[in-house]
C-alpha cells in the first residue's frame, strides 16, 4: 500500500507540472503587461489555488490565476497611482467577490443574474478586449511608452511570427499543444528574437537562482477602489461559466456541491490575499479546464501539486529575469490574438444568450456601455473619478434596472 501511495503521488506531481505548464503562458502575461512582478504572480497563483481548495473542501479541480479582464484597470492604475495604490483597488475587488458569495448564499444566483445580465456583461467584456487593442498594436510595432524600442521592420517580423505560430497552434494542433498556444507563440517569437540579436541576456546572467519575490503591500487609495471594483463584475460572471464548464467535464454539479457561493468565496479570499502581497487577482482559470478534459484526471490533488510547483518556481530568480527579457514585439504578436479573443467572448455572451439588440432597451445598454468604456468617459468626485470600463459596467447595471422591458417581452 505504501508503494502504491508513492506511485500515485509521483503521478499527481507529474500531472501538476503539466497543469502549470498549460497555465504558465497566460499566467505570467498579466504581470508582464501591467508592471507587476511575475515571480509574485506565480507565488500568489499557488497560494490562491491552495486557499480556493481549502474553502471548497478539495472538491473542484481548478487552478487560479488572473483574468485578462483586469489588464486595462491594472495598467491604468499602475501608471496613474503606482503599484501599491493599484493593489488597494485589487484587494477591494477581492472583498467584492466575498460580498457576492454571501449574496449568492442567502439570495441565490437569480439576483446576480438580474443585476448582471448578458446584455450588460457581454458589452463590458467586449470593451475590455477592444480597449486593449492600441496597446497590442504598439507592442507589435516595437513601441513602448511612445518610444520606438525595436525598428518597425524587425518588430513586425517578430510579432508576425509570434502571431502566426500562436494561430497555427490554436487552430490546427491537437492534444497538449492546443492547450498552450500562447506559450508556443512566445517561445517561437523569443527564438527568432534571439536569432536576430535583440534579446538582452544581462538580466538573466545577473539574477540569482534563489531570490525572494518582490512582495509589495497595498496603499490606501479610494480612487483606485472606485475605478477597479466595477471591473471585477465581468470576471465574476465568467466565474459561473468556468464552474459549469469544469462540472460538465467531470460530470459533477459544483454549483450544488461545494456550492457556487463557496467557489466565489474562494476567488474572493484568494484575490484579496494575492493583492495584499503584490500579485494580480486570482480567479478560476478556464485554460486548465481543457487540460482536465484532455487527461481525464479529475483529482483535485493534481491542482495542489501545480500550486506547490508554482510557489517553488516563484523563488527562482532567473525565471523572472528570463520573462522580463522577452522583447516587446513577441508579446505584441500574441496579444493581438488574445485581446481580440476577449472581445469576441463578449460578443459570444450576447449570441449564446440570444440577446436581441433590435429591442430599444438592449440596443441602448450595449451602445452606451461600449462608448463609455472605450471612449474613457469619467465622472469626477472631488479629487477622485469613476472612469472607463468600471463606469461603463455601473451604467449598464443601472440602465438595465431602470429601463422597462419592451411590451410583450418578459423581464429576465
Amino acid at each position: 500500500m505504501g508503494h502504491e501511495r508513492v506511485t500515485i503521488s509521483i503521478k499527481e506531481m507529474c500531472l501538476g507540472v503539466q497543469i502549470l505548464f498549460v497555465a504558465f503562458g497566460a499566467l505570467v502575461i498579466v504581470p508582464l503587461l501591467t508592471g507587476l512582478d511575475p515571480n509574485v504572480a506565480l507565488f500568489t497563483a499557488g497560494i490562491g489555488t491552495l486557499i480556493f481548495q481549502l474553502i471548497t473542501r478539495m472538491k473542484v479541480p481548478i487552478f487560479l490565476a488572473s483574468s485578462f479582464a483586469f489588464i486595462p484597470a491594472i495598467s491604468y492604475g499602475v501608471a496613474a497611482w503606482g503599484i501599491p495604490s493599484t493593489l488597494c483597488g485589487l484587494a477591494a475587488a477581492g472583498l467584492f467577490y466575498v460580498v457576492l458569495s454571501f449574496v449568492i448564499r442567502f439570495s441565490g444566483v437569480g439576483l446576480i443574474n438580474r443585476l448582471f445580465p448578458p446584455v450588460v456583461v457581454g458589452p463590458v467584456i467586449c470593451a475590455i478586449g477592444l480597449s486593449l487593442a492600441p496597446a497590442a498594436v504598439n507592442m507589435a510595432l516595437g513601441i513602448a511608452g511612445g518610444v520606438q524600442i525595436v525598428p518597425v521592420e524587425t518588430a513586425l517580423l517578430i510579432s508576425g511570427f509570434s502571431l502566426l505560430t500562436t494561430l497555427v497552434v490554436f487552430t490546427f494542433t491537437k492534444g497538449w499543444l492546443r492547450l498552450i498556444p500562447i506559450l508556443c507563440g512566445i517561445a517561437a517569437g523569443y527564438a527568432l528574437s534571439a536569432a536576430l540579436g535583440i534579446v538582452n541576456y544581462s538580466g538573466i546572467v545577473k539574477a540569482a537562482w534563489f531570490a525572494v519575490p518582490a512582495f509589495t503591500l497595498p496603499e490606501w487609495n479610494l480612487e483606485a477602489i472606485l475605478f477597479i471594483v466595477p471591473v471585477a463584475i465581468a470576471p465574476a460572471i465568467e466565474h459561473f461559466g468556468d464552474i459549469l464548464a469544469i462540472g460538465s467535464v467531470t460530470g459533477k454539479n459544483y454549483l450544488e456541491d461545494p456550492g457556487v457561493h463557496r467557489t466565489m468565496l474562494g476567488d474572493g479570499i484568494a484575490t484579496f490575499v494575492a493583492s495584499f502581497i503584490g500579485g494580480p487577482p486570482n480567479t478560476t482559470y478556464s485554460e486548465v479546464t481543457g487540460a482536465v478534459a484532455l487527461t481525464k484526471q479529475f483529482n483535485p490533488l493534481i491542482m495542489t501539486a501545480a500550486a506547490v510547483f508554482a510557489i517553488c518556481f516563484a523563488f527562482v530568480g532567473k525565471i523572472g529575469a528570463a520573462l522580463h527579457s522577452i522583447p516587446i514585439p513577441v508579446m505584441g504578436g500574441v496579444m493581438i490574438l488574445l485581446f481580440g479573443l476577449i472581445a469576441s467572448l463578449g460578443i459570444n455572451q450576447l449570441v449564446r444568450n440570444h440577446v436581441d439588440l433590435t429591442t430599444q432597451k438592449n440596443a441602448v445598454i450595449a451602445s452606451i456601455v461600449l462608448i463609455t468604456a472605450i471612449g474613457g468617459l469619467f465622472i469626477p468626485f472631488g479629487e477622485f473619478k469613476l472612469a472607463g470600463i468600471g463606469l461603463a459596467a455601473i451604467i449598464g447595471v443601472v440602465l438595465n434596472l431602470v429601463i422597462p422591458e419592451p411590451q410583450g417581452v418578459a423581464a429576465e
